[in-house]
């Protein structure tokens, strides 16, 4: 076996060459690791005299000393070369054009609902949010539904538990703003709703919509028809037409389904929009609002219902199978220059 100056001599001749940090951490560990060469030479000592022992520790110790010295001596010049060659290259001259920045677009959904926002927040109505894992009791029983309503139904609704379930309309905004806030009330809301249907070209079970109330003295359907009319045309053109039809829903009274048309889009088609009418009493009465002072109305309407009204899209999956083909067609559509704030109600 080498003795501590032999090896202590090849280790600095590898030391004086070393081109790199990196090397320097091989030789480390190859002679003063823990199965470093020098370290080794400590086995010895158990085959020699016991007057020998002391000055063969020292040598091997002094060889060590010796080694690392060199090591840390070397590794600090080679460190401050390679900070110097790394602040090279990278380097950056602030006097060449920078790279554009990729930019994203906004889905169409998310330009629809800015849209809405624009023209309902333009009516006077305010935006409010809510939670979409709602109670029971707010997308159902203040809402009017009987008991044995198949809107209930496991088959219809996701049920987390037996008081909470995945909204299934925005509608159950509207006992949180009336155990909340006394009338008048012009409110408004848009997010995700849920559905436990079978998905195919018209049904999917997430979907989007729009949930617009207003409570005051006298309001009626002519209130309604108004706001719709004035909608309808923000949404779609100055030329389009609506039209009320009776139907049924347990939180109207009257209810009534609404349609428009518009040569320019469905060659003078009748198109079904969503669900209206005046909110039913027994709601406002639940939450303490004087029936005989106040009426009100409310209408709901699929957000994606509109670009496929307006751009005659066929297939409501594509709107959340995240296809580039398809959504990069609408990159040029204007984008919501401010948009309004948001309150949530919780």
């Amino acid at each position: 076996m080498d003795t501590p100056e032999e090896l202590q001599r090849s280790a600095a001749a590898e030391i004086a060459v070393a081109e790199s940090t990196a090397a320097l951490r091989e030789i480390e560990s190859r002679f003063l690791g823990k199965s470093g060469s020098i370290p080794a030479l400590m086995k010895l000592l158990g085959g020699l005299d016991k007057d020998e022992r002391p000055a063969f520790g020292q040598r091997v110790n002094g060889a060590k000393n010796h080694v690392q010295a060199l090591i840390d001596e070397r590794a600090a010049g080679l460190r401050s070369r390679e900070r110097l060659a790394q602040f090279e290259a990278e380097r950056i001259d602030v006097t060449m054009p920078g790279d554009r920045p990729r930019m994203g677009y906004e889905h169409i959904l998310q330009l629809t609902t800015n849209k809405i926002k624009r023209v309902l927040g333009g009516l006077g109505f305010q935006y409010l949010e809510s939670p979409e894992l709602e109670e029971f009791r707010y997308n159902f029983d203040a809402l009017n539904y009987p008991p044995d309503h198949p809107a209930m139904d496991d088959q219809d609704t996701f049920y987390v538990d037996d008081d909470h379930v995945l909204r299934t309309q925005c509608t159950a905004l509207q006992g949180r703003v009336f155990e909340s806030t006394p009338p008048p009330l012009r409110c408004f809301t848009v997010g995700r709703t849920y559905r436990n249907e079978a998905v195919d070209r018209t049904h999917n079970h997430t979907f989007h919509q729009v949930d617009c109330f207003m409570i005051d003295e006298g309001v009626s359907m002519a209130h309604l028809k108004g706001t719709l009319g004035v909608f309808a045309r923000a949404m779609f053109g100055e030329e389009v037409q609506i039209r009320f039809r009776p139907d049924f829903f347990p939180f109207v009274e009257p209810g009534v389904d609404y349609a428009i048309s518009t040569p320019k889009l469905f060659d003078g088609r009748w198109v079904e929009l969503g669900g209206a009418g005046l909110i039913h009493p027994n709601i406002l009465e639940r939450y303490g609002i004087d029936t005989e002072r106040y009426s009100g109305f409310a209408f709901g309407l699929g957000v994606e219902r509109i670009p496929m009204m307006a751009y005659g899209i066929d297939d409501l999956r594509l709107f959340l199978e995240n296809d580039l083909r398809f959504l990069e067609q609408f990159r040029g559509e204007s984008q919501d220059p401010e948009p309004l704030p948001r309150q949530s109600i919780a």
